[in-house]
């Protein structure tokens, strides 16, 4: 959802998938994103496809909105029926924005059961929504439980007041605890969200936001280096000198802090940015993108991806709401990727998972022995099992995750 879409070829009106999207369906997971585009105060880092006004024309508007999103899910089944793409039941929804939970948790229970009517859901199936700190409360998070939701993801981003300034959130970092807990009295699971790099921020300010996190003893934790986006408030401060640019080498340092902190509490790193406290924890709607594959993203912005095929949807709520009242496809553009790219975008993505990549579905442009030697030799990679030619990344190799893709290919 980030950044402006790639321009790709147009897409139907219809929707229709060429017959290639069918190949393997039947082997592949099938997810589910709904994306929710409110925000009650757009970050000054953020270039997701948010908006802060509720009240955007039509089914633009936070009140319709819900209803639009199931007409789209509804859509959704009738393309992927037309096109022989295997019926699968959903294994994971993840509900993203923006702020999911400034929608009632009426409307959230809406989505999912809109989820459940068109493809129903997969037995012990994960439903994560993302939540600001200051948007859910006891009430909330029961209700959202209720609804079928499994886990929540809670965007904490720092402890430290002048880091979360900097950055424009809004919540009170002495929350956390408090809404962890509701959470887990509702019988969910709990993510926690840091953000490392802001500028102003200094080792100390995140091991205060590391170790307040882990005090809070996550099932699991995401750790994401500041980007500074073009187009985004922050890259206009940082431009104009206000604040400085994130450093690479003071980035590498709070992120091998992070991962000693998190390792030492109990954790281990599944993907390059997230560690997990049991496998059953690592979020398995995530771990869908990065294995390649099929998923279906609901509303404006929202890419999707199934055998191949990718597409995304117009930007604005009020383009995407006049789409779906006429029956229209809300997809802007789209883009079938051969066989090249699609084994290179596997190596890119599986190259970042702790479960590694096998050398011999790489496709690599050389002997695979010299090259393994290559890496192996600058510390950037291990082999597990050992003799088996399945390759993960370092500690360092994680730093350096580029450089060893680029070493893997032409």
């Amino acid at each position: 959802m980030a950044g402006p879409p790639p321009e790709g070829e147009p897409a139907p009106l219809d929707g229709a998938l060429p017959a290639s999207a069918a190949i393997g369906s039947a082997e592949r997971a099938f997810g589910i994103y709904l994306h929710v585009p409110f925000c009650a105060v757009r970050c000054g880092y953020c270039d997701f496809n948010t908006y802060t006004a509720t009240e955007l024309g039509g089914g633009a508007s936070q009140a319709a909105y819900a209803g639009t999103s199931v007409q789209e899910l509804a859509f959704a089944a009738g393309v992927l029926n037309r096109a022989g793409v295997a019926e699968r039941p959903v294994s994971t929804v993840f509900i993203g924005g923006g702020t999911p939970t400034l929608l009632p948790s009426s409307d959230l229970a809406l989505l999912i059961g809109g989820v459940r009517d068109s493809f129903g859901l997969k037995p012990g199936a994960e439903v994560t929504v993302e939540a600001n700190p200051d948007s859910v409360t006891p009430e909330s998070l029961g209700a959202l439980a209720a609804a079928g939701v499994t886990r929540v993801s809670f965007g904490m981003q720092s402890q430290v007041r002048h880091v979360l300034a900097v950055l424009d959130r809004t919540h009170d970092p002495k929350r956390i605890p408090d809404v962890v807990r509701w959470a887990r009295e509702a019988g969910l699971s709990v993510s926690l969200d840091l953000i490392y790099g802001t500028p102003g921020e200094s080792l100390a300010d995140w091991r205060s936001s590391l170790e307040a996190a882990l005090a809070c003893e996550p099932d699991h934790l995401s750790a994401y280096a500041l980007v500074v986006e073009d187009g985004t408030r922050l890259a206009a401060r940082v431009r104009r000198g206000e604040v400085k640019a994130p450093d690479d080498d003071d980035e590498a340092d709070k992120y091998e802090l992070a991962d000693e902190l998190i390792s030492a509490a109990g954790l281990t790193w599944y993907e390059v940015s997230n560690w997990a406290r049991t496998p059953e924890d690592a979020c398995q709607h995530n771990l869908a993108y990065w294995r390649g594959d099929d998923w279906w993203g609901v509303g404006p912005g929202a890419h999707s991806h199934v055998g191949g095929v990718r597409w995304w949807n117009v930007r604005h709520p009020s383009a995407y709401a006049a789409r779906i009242d006429a029956g229209q496809s809300p997809a802007q553009g789209r883009e079938v990727l051969d066989a090249e790219a699609r084994q290179l975008e596997e190596v890119l993505l599986r190259s970042r998972l702790r479960e590694g990549l096998p050398l011999k579905d790489a496709g690599l442009h050389g002997d695979p022995g010299v090259i393994l030697s290559e890496v192996l030799a600058d510390g950037l990679v291990q082999t597990e099992p050992a003799g088996q030619g399945i390759v993960v990344l370092t500690r360092r190799g994680r730093l350096l995750a580029d450089a060893v893709v680029r070493a893997l290919l032409p």
